[in-house]
């Protein structure tokens, strides 16, 4: 099953590359998450206490904006790493 789960994750990425060559949503996609990993490592690398909360769209923001307020409040010493992409907002 994992080896099936790496294939089409490998497929729909090439997918999304080629689409994005004719799609403005696909586009802000690819252009999203270039070198995402290594700027978040960068950004992080001297942090030992991060949190990383991920927000696909405004509701599930909006839904999870009272947790990550509660968990700042419970848990100073974390850094709050909050993740959000949504192509409507890059354009």
């Amino acid at each position: 099953m994992s080896l099936f789960y790496h294939i089409v994750i490998f497929l729909y990425h090439g997918l999304i590359r080629i689409a994005a060559l004719f799609n403005d949503k696909a586009r802000l996609w690819v252009k999203g998450r270039k070198s995402l990993f290594k700027r978040l490592s960068d950004d992080f690398k001297n942090s030992e206490s991060v949190v990383w909360f991920i927000q696909h769209h405004w509701g599930e923001f909006e839904q999870g904006r009272p947790v990550i307020e509660a968990f700042r409040k419970e848990y100073p010493q974390y850094k709050i790493l909050l993740t959000f992409f949504h192509p409507q907002v890059m354009k």
